[in-house]
């Protein structure tokens, strides 16, 4: 599915809000589990309706890799009471948009409708929960729709093994899930019968292991109504998910290894370390020191790398914030330098930030960034739901999306230095000499 988030026409362009104010919010739970968040905003006539369960790729079980980003497939195929393949026709005929998608740690599904039909997507995600077609036709179908997916986003993509991680999670992880990418492997798909999609839908797809929101132009006694009578009756099958996944060992040094990728013509080098977890603070300081080394065409790599040395043609970097723990990527994409030499540059700048503090220049453009960034993730009610579903899932405190902010404006300059000498050092990381495959072939 495309990823989060879609635009409802015109109508979800007047839903702006100023996050200066404070978002607020009704939580309870319902008796069989079901954690429910209520966002009022009558500002405009739209209203969002999300699902979060807590199930990603960490959860799939040894040789059934893929299966919550099949599920979020699966689950569009229609349920007892909406015909097959008619999900998005729905939506669409009622003015809105909906979508879904999947990673790692979660699985989010949402409709965004005019106002007047909330009661609709209330009743079609309860139908997802309740009565879910799972069948051979079913299943066939999205397998081909995967593997197509597969094919166009990873596979044949330049650099898609470091862009959508499969190549920089296999090495990084020995033992936590973490390892397996989302999109799983076909093979393991193609061997998948049909009762093992019921028992992961079993497994996961509970009232207990997931979150209801909905944000935007409603009342909420009538929606508090609608909720109780679609959401409340459904029962679980199990108890909700216990994990305790196994953790790698640290990493003390230097892991090489080469990869290679049939469609590109220039190698790169790949850097790649373990960063604290979603919920420690330092998470969000590592999120400053990727913006400042790897983002955008302002950040110290590019400026050095490709502007004034002209040894590298791009940058691919990211920071992950995970449940269990996080990653850290920077990968070069080498113009006219070997790929030692291009290892050698960025440590040399990612060695000034484990020694020098920033400038205040340098800090305060790196806050305005991330202020407006926030700012523009909760300036509209789909943005909104998102953030409470996350905050309540994952850092068990709703009340985040009013405090975060504050968070990231208590990163200090000696908070970035400190976080790049703990994480950032050669003997912790994994290097990735990523070459076209015609290189395999020559040796």
């Amino acid at each position: 599915m495309k990823k989060y988030f879609i635009t409802l026409n015109a109508i979800l362009l007047s839903t702006g809000v100023t996050i200066a104010q404070k978002i607020n919010f009704e939580e309870y739970n319902l008796p069989n589990g079901l954690h429910v968040i209520l966002h009022q905003d009558n500002s405009a006539p739209v209203v969002t309706t999300t699902v979060m369960y807590h199930v990603g790729a960490k959860d799939d079980l040894p040789g059934k890799s893929g299966f919550a980003h099949f599920f979020e497939h699966l689950l569009f195929e229609g349920t007892k009471n909406i015909p097959r393949s008619k999900w998005f026709d729905i939506v669409s005929a009622h003015g809105g948009d909906n979508n879904a998608f999947t990673d790692v740690d979660k699985t989010y599904y949402y409709e965004t409708l005019p106002s007047n039909n909330l009661q609709l997507a209330l009743w079609m995600e309860s139908e997802r929960l309740l009565h879910p077609v799972i069948n051979q036709i079913g299943v066939d179908t999205q397998k081909e729709v995967v593997k197509e997916e597969k094919r166009e986003g990873t596979d044949n993509v330049p650099y898609g093994k470091i862009i959508y991680m499969p190549v920089v999670q296999n090495h990084l992880f020995d033992k936590h899930p973490y390892k397996h990418p989302t999109i799983g492997s076909m093979e393991d798909l193609n061997s998948a019968k049909l009762d093992d999609f019921i028992r992961y839908n079993q497994r996961y797809y509970n009232p207990n292991n997931a979150v209801l929101v909905v944000a935007g132009d409603f009342q909420k006694e009538q929606a508090k109504h609608w909720i109780e009578t679609y959401f409340a009756p459904i029962q679980n099958h199990v108890e909700k998910p216990v994990r305790n996944y196994p953790m790698d060992a640290p990493i003390t040094q230097t892991k090489k290894v080469t990869d290679y990728d049939a469609n590109i013509t220039a190698p790169a080098k790949v850097l790649a370390w373990r960063t604290p977890k979603m919920t420690e603070q330092d998470a969000r300081v590592m999120d400053f020191i990727q913006a400042l080394l790897a983002n955008g065409e302002s950040a110290r790599l590019y400026k050095k790398m490709v502007e004034e040395k002209k040894e590298v043609l791009q940058f691919i970097s990211y920071t992950c914030n995970y449940e269990d723990i996080g990653i850290l990527m920077i990968a070069a994409v080498a113009q006219n330098a070997p790929l030692e030499q291009l290892t050698k540059d960025m440590d040399d700048e990612i060695k000034r930030l484990q020694t020098e503090l920033i400038s205040e220049k340098e800090y305060e453009k790196l806050l305005n960034q991330f202020e407006t960034n926030f700012i523009a993730t909760n300036s509209n009610v789909q943005g909104i739901a998102y953030s409470l579903a996350i905050d309540y899932t994952f850092f068990k405190d709703t009340n985040l999306i009013n405090k975060e902010l504050d968070l990231y404006r208590k990163v200090t300059r000696e908070d970035i230095r400190r976080v790049a000498q703990k994480y950032l050092n050669p003997n912790q990381r994994l290097e990735i000499d990523y070459l076209p495959e015609k290189s395999q072939t020559k040796k």
